[in-house]
This record gives C-alpha cells, structure tokens and sequence, in this order.
C-alpha cells in the first residue's frame, strides 16, 4: 500500500480511534494520550499491516494493546513493597488518622460507641472487625449465619447514624 493511502486510511479513523480511546481511558486526556501513542505506532509499524486484511482492526488492536500495557505500567509502578519489620503497619491506609490526637479521640470515640452496644450485636461486630468471617461466627456463636449478617449490618448502622458528622 502506498504512503499516502496508508495516511489517509489512517486519518480517516481518527474519530473513531478517539472515541474508543475514550471509552478505554475516561479522560480527555488520557485519550488524546492514547490517540497520539497509537497513530506513532501505527506509523512506524506500517510495514507490518498485510494488504486485505481489516484495517481498522488491526489499527484498533494496536491501541488496545497500548492501553493495556500502560495499564500494567501503572499498576506495577504503585505497588509498594515493604521490607520493615512492622508487618502490623501494612494494612493500615496512609491516612488512618491515629497519629494524631484527633485521630486517636475518634477512634477512642467508636470503641466506646460499641461496648456501649448490647452484646448480641458488640460480640458478632466486634469479632468481624477482628477478621472473623461470617461463617465463623455463626459457629462459634451457635447462632443462623443470617442472624449474625443482620447483627453486624445494625451495628454497623448504628455507628453511621451516631458518627454521621463526621463525614
């Protein structure tokens, strides 16, 4: 194929590919990003594409293949790997809020909000604030599984309802 009919073939998709680079990113742009990524690509790859074949699929299937490398890119790049010891900080969100007084008030707050709770409802929470897991419970509880669903889903209410301006 020539040159020029490759670029305008190209050109002629350019709509298309933007609106599919924005459906993959959802952001102007990141799709515009893409966009250009792909046309580069497409370009230096032009020896490649074998005549009657899918144009468009093939130019598609580039650009696919771009975002989801970038995507890999990104996820691997945000995953930290920690080597202290303090294994126990790991699960702890950046901005728990416990170094600070504020934070330590509130949490002090909430564990006196559930021990003021009545025991059917402060030992299943509790015990699922812990890690247990439902089926856990039940068993050690000896009481229906749907029972101890519905016990945690009211504490759990009762603590958005009392906290609520805290949001």
């Amino acid at each position: 194929m020539e040159s020029t009919t490759f670029q305008t073939r190209l050109m002629s998709l350019q709509a298309n590919m933007l609106n599919f680079a924005y459906m993959l990113t959802s952001n102007r742009d990141d799709a515009y990003d893409l966009l250009q990524d792909t046309m580069l690509k497409v370009l230096d790859n032009r020896d490649k594409y074998t005549e009657n074949t899918n144009f468009k699929g093939w130019v598609f299937t580039i650009m696919r293949n771009i975002f989801i490398n970038n995507y890999r890119r990104v996820v691997r790049s945000a995953t930290v790997i920690d080597k202290t010891a303090d294994c126990y900080h790991l699960n702890l969100s950046q901005d728990s809020g416990i170094e600070t007084p504020e934070g330590s008030l509130s949490a002090g707050e909430i564990t006196a909000a559930i021990n003021e709770f009545p025991e059917k409802y402060r030992v299943p929470f509790s015990m699922h604030v812990a890690g247990y897991k439902y089926n856990e419970i039940a068993e050690k509880m000896n009481l229906p599984l749907g029972t101890v669903k519905s016990r945690i889903f009211f504490a759990r209410q009762e603590l958005q309802t009392r906290f609520a301006d805290y949001r």
